[in-house]
């Protein structure tokens, strides 16, 4: 009996020597990732589950793998020369290839993962990308979020990312740039690894329950597989559901995720992302202020005709009450000639008739020079009435809708509209609460 006994270690060569014997060129081996961990020496410990079917229930199996420094070192030129496509992390389904090796210090079976097989991760991902896309096609929600209308001028702005990398410095640093008064709501969650994808969804959720015009979702460029979270059914669906439009900017300019076929607008980057929505709100400043130089100029323009229409009055005026003095002293001289002829005894029947010819002329003068100022103060009035500064000071106000128009009918209003009205001293902004036309008829009535 004492023969036939082994000591640990020769019992640990005994099961090493089997399990070589049994599989002495290795296996490919498929699972998902967990707990992975990169020493400092250069290893890499993980566990390859098998997941169970049932949401939150334990892995079906389990096996401890371990990639030596130089393995590690030939796998990851194998993935640099497909593009770097994959990123080893918790999560991650990937086809490995090893061998089962035993390890007598700790009394365990462990596979020594050897080489790895980028086509079957990426096959896994797009697969499921494809079959995603079809759902969300198949339940019409595609263009769901497509369906909201981009404010105007939206300058209060929710933004989802990972606070404090890259993507999160590039979107504030261009709205920061702009210079334009724009709030930023901003949400924190993860934007890779396990659990990642429903925390984008809820921070989606929470920045739509946040006031916002509308919603920026960020984050920086990666492997596939630092990217699946927005290949996710919870972020699509989130964003399907988000009340407000959301703009993408996830990855680099060739990264196309369903998050950016599900969101109203998908741009390449984060950075694309803030530029496009102070494009906005820059172009609809450009648009005011294009209106307001149009109605300044237009002013101009009424005024100097109407100072134009006074001058050519004016002259006339003068013009015509030259000429009457003109004519009648033409008169008076050949009244004086005839007087000097005339006998003594028509000497008074001439003055008075002198004195009625002067009269007359200065009766004429002053209905002339009365007509002249009534027209120059009808003039005056219409010239005043076409300032826009006066029509404001006497109670009037221009009413404009969001996006910059005049208001001149019910027509062009709505229940939860955004209004701007500018009365003499000021802006005042206010939001339509009802709309009730009015009937030619009452309109009649009021007005008698």
């Amino acid at each position: 009996m004492d023969d036939q006994t082994l000591t640990v270690s020769e019992l640990g060569t005994v099961v090493r020597a089997a399990l070589e014997a049994a599989m002495p060129y290795g296996v490919w081996v498929e699972g998902e990732i967990s707990g992975i961990n990169r020493s400092r020496n250069g290893h890499v410990y993980f566990d390859l589950t098998e997941p169970s079917e049932t949401p939150g229930a334990a892995p079906v199996a389990t096996v401890p793998v371990v990639l030596f420094r130089d393995n590690r070192d030939r796998v990851n030129r194998l993935l640099k020369r497909h593009g770097d496509p994959i990123r080893m992390s918790d999560g991650v389904r990937i086809r490995i290839q090893g061998v089962v090796d035993y390890y007598p210090p700790q009394g365990r079976i462990q596979f020594r993962m050897s080489a790895i097989d980028p086509t079957y991760t990426l096959g896994r991902l797009a697969a499921e990308r494809d079959a995603l896309m079809a759902t969300l096609s198949a339940e019409g929600i595609l263009r769901a979020n497509g369906r909201h209308p981009v404010p105007a001028v939206p300058l209060r702005v929710g933004v989802v990312t990972s606070i404090g990398s890259a993507a999160h410095a590039d979107v504030t640093t261009v709205f920061e740039r702009s210079e334009l008064a724009f709030t930023l709501v901003e949400v924190d969650t993860p934007v890779q690894g396990q659990g990642a994808a429903h925390g984008v969804a809820a921070a989606i959720a929470a920045a739509g329950t946040a006031s916002v015009d509308l919603i920026i979702v960020a984050r920086g460029g990666g492997s596939k597989t630092d990217l699946a979270t927005f290949d996710h059914e919870t972020v699509a669906r989130a964003i399907a559901a988000a009340g407000v439009p959301v703009i993408t900017g996830v990855g680099h300019d060739i990264d196309r995720s369903v998050a950016d076929e599900v969101a109203h607008t998908a741009t390449t980057t984060p950075t694309a992302a803030a530029q496009l929505v102070v494009a906005r709100v820059a172009e609809w400043l450009g648009r005011l202020a294009e209106c307001e130089r149009e109605v300044a100029s237009g002013g101009r323009r009424a005024v100097e005709r109407a100072e134009h229409r006074v001058e050519l009055s004016r002259r006339g005026v003068v013009a015509a009450g030259l000429g009457a003095v003109e004519r009648a002293d033409e008169r008076l001289t050949d009244n004086s000639r005839r007087l000097g002829k005339a006998a003594r005894r028509a000497d008074e029947r001439a003055r008075a008739q002198l004195d009625l010819a002067v009269a007359r002329i200065d009766v004429a003068r002053r209905h002339a020079l009365r007509r002249a100022e009534d027209r120059l103060d009808v003039l005056e009035a219409r010239v005043r009435s076409l300032d826009p500064a006066v029509a404001l000071a006497r109670g009037w106000s221009i009413t404009r809708t969001a996006d910059g128009r005049v208001v001149r009918s019910v027509a062009d209003l709505a229940s939860g509209a955004r209004l701007t009205t500018r009365v003499a001293d000021g802006t005042a902004t206010s939001t339509i609460t009802g709309v009730e036309p009015s009937s030619l008829d009452q309109d009649v009535e009021h007005e008698r």
